[in-house]
């Protein structure tokens, strides 16, 4: 761990028992702050952030969503958006991460809670374990070279081979996001049964016959390390299968995971914009063209025109993002509201860091400013199943059911 983040967990106060939130968030944005020093450093070599984790869970963050009857602080989607906007404004590609590990362990407290029996005892409680006693990360592994995204329809071609008392996994999985961090990938894969199933299995990254392959080198979202996973038969006991039902039925996507998954990432993209946002203010403040006779850019009518239209994007993401999470938590939230809220926060995002480039001109493109790192990150916003176009797609559907029926 650099000098820098060992200051920062030092100092921090022991994590109270009952995983106050303010203390919780109050680390969350003292870390987000240090992890924007590392990020150019990250995004440059493309490094998967090993030592900013190690400082979330020395910050206790990483046991944010684990029930508190098993010793996490049972957080809400609530206060794990908070944490990873925190997160992102210094570095998206870390709060990316740090978004699926928390998406799977709220998973599993669900299940736990609802008696949904989808997750076996025996390996949730070694993954909960794992993740209190160190440094465990898990993440699903679902997109598949030929199949896309299972978002469009359509089988895994990764099998799932029973043999005995084991499971053998085997398939090619792209954009695992933090495969070199991880300890745990849930892997969705088929059966190989008369009536095959479909489902994931709980797959150790270091288990015999699991390879990565370092694939990942996009414009942006560098250090989220979303290398390819090769699995040839990696054995796992059958106790180790998550939620399998009859394959003829396709993926079922359930509305909890949903809303997790979209609330998250748009929080990431959303973190990323804040920080171009954060930018482009001392930019514009400190920036006194010649023209001007000393007058800052910020002093333009028509610079605060087009700043106050970044202000009401970003404002209209937190409305949405605090909105959606806290009505999910009370139970409140219709289950057309997740794909409504990654649609427009990402499209603001994207817009607002557009606006940015336009105001700071050639400054926002130059490599020594970190504008143009902010503006590669968001524009792979873009990339998340399943895309905005589909989302409009199944919302027009919805709306001309009706209408279509009359016809």
């Amino acid at each position: 761990m650099s000098a820098t983040l060992k200051a920062v967990t030092a100092i921090a106060p022991p994590v109270p028992e009952d995983g106050s939130t303010p203390v919780l968030l109050a680390r969350a944005v003292e870390l987000g702050r240090q992890f924007a020093s590392l990020a150019a450093r990250h995004d440059e070599s493309g490094d998967a952030p090993a030592e900013q984790f190690e400082a979330l869970r020395a910050a206790g963050l990483l046991r944010l969503t684990i029930a508190r009857a098993e010793g996490g602080h049972g957080a809400g989607l609530a206060t794990a958006r908070a944490v990873v906007s925190a997160i992102a404004q210094g570095d998206p590609s870390v709060a990316l991460i740090l978004s699926m590990h928390y998406s799977q362990h709220a998973a599993l407290v669900r299940a736990d809670r609802e008696g949904l029996g989808e997750w076996p005892d025996r390996p949730a409680r070694r993954l909960v374990a794992e993740s209190l006693r160190g440094l465990s990360l898990i993440n699903a592994a679902q997109v598949e070279p030929a199949l896309g995204s299972p978002s469009h329809g359509g089988l895994p071609e990764a099998l799932a081979r029973r043999v005995g008392d084991q499971w053998l996994i085997s398939g090619h999985k792209l954009y695992v996001t933090g495969a070199p961090l991880l300890s745990w990938i849930n892997v969705l894969a088929r059966t190989d049964e008369a009536e095959p199933r479909l489902g994931s299995f709980l797959v150790p990254r270091q288990a015999r016959g699991v390879r990565i392959v370092e694939t990942w080198d996009p414009v942006g979202m560098r250090a989220t390390a979303s290398h390819d996973v090769v699995f040839q038969d990696a054995a796992v006991p059958l106790d180790h299968a998550v939620g399998l039902k009859p394959a003829r039925l396709g993926l079922q996507r359930d509305a909890h995971g949903t809303a997790w998954y979209f609330n998250l990432v748009g929080s990431v993209y959303d973190g990323a914009a804040r920080a171009a946002r954060d930018w482009l203010l001392g930019f514009l403040a400190t920036r006194r063209p010649s023209a001007l006779g000393g007058a800052a850019l910020a002093s333009l009518p028509t610079v605060q025109d087009t700043v106050g239209r970044i202000e009401i994007l970003l404002a209209t993401n937190d409305w949405l993002l605090r909105s959606h999470a806290q009505a999910y938590d009370d139970g409140t939230a219709p289950g057309t509201l997740a794909g409504v809220v990654k649609h427009t926060v990402i499209d603001n995002a994207v817009q607002a860091v557009g606006l940015a480039i336009e105001l700071a001109g050639n400054h926002g493109l130059a490599r020594r400013n970190p504008l143009e790192r902010h503006h590669r990150n968001v524009l792979c916003s873009h990339i998340h199943a399943p895309p905005n176009s589909l989302l409009r797609g199944h919302a027009g559907r919805a709306a001309l059911q009706g209408e279509l029926g009359s016809a």
